[in-house]
């Protein structure tokens, strides 16, 4: 019996361009890899610490199979 859960957050060493973050959000949120860069990469335009997030989901978040 499957609960339905979500995907863990982890890095994928298989998808990643940089460091595995966005591709680790996309398999959590069920979106592909590139939307998810995309949607970086757009919000980078606009004021804020996105790029301070990254770099802290880089650490913290755990490198997956």
């Amino acid at each position: 019996m499957t609960s339905g859960a979500p995907a863990p957050l982890v890095r994928p060493r298989s998808d990643r361009m940089i460091a595995g973050v966005c591709a680790g959000l996309a398999r959590r949120f069920g979106m592909k890899s590139a939307t998810m860069r995309l949607l970086f990469v757009l919000s980078c335009l606009l004021p804020g610490p996105q790029f301070l997030i990254y770099i802290a989901l880089w650490i913290v978040v755990p490198e997956g199979d």
